[in-house]
């Protein structure tokens, strides 16, 4: 029996409705497993290939034949703006066979959340943040709402692959199974996964399920790419030279407000008439881009067609942006960040445009992928932006980073298809910390065996060790983050308990101090760090002058006002892989022209590469640049470039008379020093080959607080997770190993 014969005939019907001709590969492929076997799925497909149908159908029809006596089935999502736009087409597939859809996260109203639980069934779609809410507040009805739990539907799995929100995804599938009973199969949803034999083994840990991935013929896709180059002034690196590259169609020029970039005006230009989405890599850029598109149109006279879309911004304003994106009717283009990144629907969009390059392939490709759906080939424009080098610029200064980042992630995936892997190898301290007062929390009164027995045995603690456990539940007994009884147990002391009862504690991401901002009676947003009354901030891509600020409550109150200001809502740092940053001196090394570059993008890339064959850049990574200062390019991933930069000041900088160093994350580090070349490979590779404990690049007296909970543990935890967690010291010794075995270093 073929797929859609053994589907249910309310989905028979809806794919009727929906005029569809046949089912696509990955639905015939999913369908084959999850009727067939009792194992896990990944399913990886790229974007708008129908994952999200070829995992509930099959799961739908199952549940219609066999109805489920608690919620048959939970849909994790990273957003709660992808959990609404699913609500709408699942709640529509769904009404004909009378299988209930719930919603449960932070937007919705108290009144829905109790029906779920004065009638679990169906499905339930849920963020890791709000599942830890109800896992902990909720206990003791979670064996009545999951007790014939059949499915876990991870959307979007590979944003939950590096980090500890997806630690904290799986702990809480797994203290979910143990305490309903159930041992639902799990399946996996992505478009950019890499490594996905590692990521399917990740996704079944603790299941005791194997996990299937469906082979699927690759299918021929087209893009269309193109990536140009711009100055912060008016001089572009191609003015005055004649260079062959296709340019755009549309070229016509726009009036510009005094001081504006160009990069701006280029995008304006080239989103009028169009339904586009702008992405930046922060919320930040966000709004000074919103604000300088804005300013175009009222020095165009054309009315404003620019939405503005992030995670601080409120509910409503994400929502209505969402709302007039999915208009047919309405042509606008949304200045975002990641929170436009994954799958939610909105609308048929023409372009994308990227300002800068993105960090990772990932994105890029979730990127391209929000377009082109509806028959059109998915579109980016690339949009590099770099201050212009002063005649006399050293070296460094001279590389076109952002631009040698934006090419290597199209040509790593186009020539290799490689997407980052998963980082399954971390120490998580700080996620420990989490599950353990979440768990002692949900429990009450625990003995240390118990807690220890429950917590350890979760897949993303595989590494801790029980004598880490006891220094981790000692430190919190004498904080009395955790309190011992006059029985011995352990349950949460009176500094856990503050920790415990804030509503930021469901989320293990980093967040910073939020102040909610309000014009009259709406809520406009939430900054951090505000000013007095009388300055001016910028959110939701509006300039307002702050009213009054309110501490106890954190409320900032504030009228709109016509201006420019920059804003801040915390720091966003980047995580990028050694793999992009040798494609970036492969940019460099080779002569072939991309065509997607245009005019300037050409220009800038031939003097970048001029200036490199110059001066001996592709020849090694070490460049004197006058008298005893040194650049060194060790082309190495973020982590193992910080374990770079330690290593020298820890271990070589005695032996090279090393002063000064500065980095510039994760492309170069310049620094003073007294030896010459020969040495520098020589000392660097003797002291790479002593075996050395990785804590040694530790600075002493640092705690190195990378993750939100580090605060709570040991410093000797803290530093150890570091060192052994976030330094990639392995890949930082094997460049040093290359140096020697490819340079012929001259004194």
């Amino acid at each position: 029996m073929n797929a859609f014969d053994r589907y249910a005939p309310f989905i028979q019907e809806y794919i009727f409705r929906s005029g569809w001709k046949s089912l696509r590969p990955v639905q015939v492929a999913a369908a084959d497993v999850i009727f067939n076997s009792e194992d896990n799925v990944l399913i990886s497909a790229s974007t708008a290939s129908g994952k999200t149908e070829a995992a509930f159908f099959p799961v739908l029809t199952l549940m219609e034949e066999n109805p489920p006596q608690s919620v048959g089935a939970i849909y994790i999502a990273p957003l709660k703006a992808l959990i609404n736009d699913q609500f709408s087409r699942m709640t529509e597939l769904c009404a004909p066979a009378d299988i209930k859809v719930w919603r449960w996260h932070g937007d919705v109203g108290q009144s829905q959340k109790t029906k779920l639980l004065k009638n679990p069934s169906g499905i339930l779609q849920i963020t890791p943040e709000s599942l830890e809410a109800l896992m902990l507040h909720k206990h003791a009805m979670i064996p009545k709402l999951f007790r014939d739990l059949r499915f876990v539907i991870i959307d979007e799995v590979h944003s939950l692959l590096r980090g500890d929100r997806g630690g904290q995804t799986l702990c809480l599938i797994e203290r979910l199974s143990d305490l309903s009973g159930a041992r639902p199969r799990r399946i996996g949803l992505s478009a950019t996964i890499g490594n996905i034999e590692q990521a399917a083994e990740y996704l079944g840990t603790g299941s005791g399920r194997h996990t299937v991935i469906p082979r699927l013929e690759a299918q021929k896709s087209t893009w269309r790419l193109s990536m140009e180059h711009f100055y912060a002034m008016d001089t572009q690196a191609a003015d005055g030279r004649e260079i062959e590259a296709a340019e755009p169609l549309e070229r016509e020029t726009d009036p510009a407000p005094q001081h504006a970039d160009p990069a701006y005006g280029y995008i304006f230009s080239h989103t009028r008439g169009k339904k586009c989405l702008v992405f930046v890599n922060s919320r930040e850029e966000c709004e000074a881009v919103t604000t300088s598109l804005r300013q175009y149109c009222e020095w165009n006279h054309e009315p404003d067609r620019f939405l503005i879309h992030h995670g601080n911004l409120s509910a409503a304003f994400r929502e209505t942006a969402e709302a007039v994106m999915k208009d047919e009717e309405q042509i606008l283009t949304t200045v975002t960040t990641a929170t436009l990144e994954l799958g939610i629907d909105i609308g048929k969009l023409e372009r994308a445009f990227q300002l800068d390059a993105p960090f990772t392939v990932s994105s890029f490709l979730q990127r391209l992928g929000r377009t082109g759906r509806r028959g059109l080939p998915p579109e980016m424009w690339f949009v590099i932006r770099e201050e212009e080098p002063e005649a006399r610029a050293m070296l460094p200064s001279t590389v076109p980073w952002k631009l040698l980042q934006g090419i290597a992630l199209v040509q790593l995936y186009a020539e290799e298809h490689w997407v980052e892997p998963p980082k399954l190898d971390r120490l998580p301290f700080s996620l420990l910390y989490h599950q353990t007062m979440s768990t002692l929390a949900a429990n009450g009164e625990m003995t240390p065996a118990q807690l220890a027995g429950r917590v350890l045995k979760l897949q993303p603690f595989r590494r801790i060790t029980q004598d880490d456990y006891r220094i981790l539940l000692r430190h919190l007994i004498d904080r009395d983050h955790i309190q011992r009884t006059e029985r011995g147990g352990l349950i949460a002391g009176l500094a856990g308990e503050r920790v415990i009862n804030n509503y930021k504690f469901y989320a293990v991401f980093q967040d910073s101090e939020e102040f909610t901002v309000r014009c009259d009676s709406q809520e406009i947003g939430t900054i951090v760090q505000p000013p007095p009354p009388g300055e001016k901030i910028a959110i939701a891509g509006h300039v307002w002058v702050v009213d009054e600020v309110d501490f106890d409550r954190h409320i900032v109150y504030c009228t709109q006002v016509k201006g420019k200001v920059p804003a801040y809502f915390g720091d966003c740092p980047g995580d990028i892989q050694t793999k992009i940053l040798e494609r970036m001196r492969g940019v460099l090394q080779e002569e072939k022209q991309y065509p997607y570059l245009m005019k300037n993008a050409v220009a800038r890339l031939d003097l970048a590469r001029n200036a490199a064959v110059h001066s001996g850049l592709l020849k090694e990574p070490l460049i004197c640049m006058g008298g005893e200062m040194w650049a060194l390019f060790p082309w190495l991933g973020s982590y193992a470039f910080l374990a770079m930069e330690r290593f020298l000041k820890v271990k070589c900088a005695q032996r090279l008379h090393l002063s000064g160093l500065s980095p510039a994350r994760p492309y170069f580090m310049t620094f003073k020093m007294k030896v010459s070349k020969a040495e520098f490979y020589r000392i660097t590779a003797e002291e790479a080959a002593a075996e050395f404990d990785p804590m040694d690049l530790v600075y002493p007296d640092e705690i190195p607080l990378f993750e939100k909970y580090d605060e709570y543990v040991p410093a000797e935890l803290v530093r150890k997770g570091f060192a052994n967690g976030i330094l990639a010291v392995g890949e930082m010794k094997a460049r040093i190993a290359d140096w020697m075995g490819d340079i012929a270093p001259e004194g």
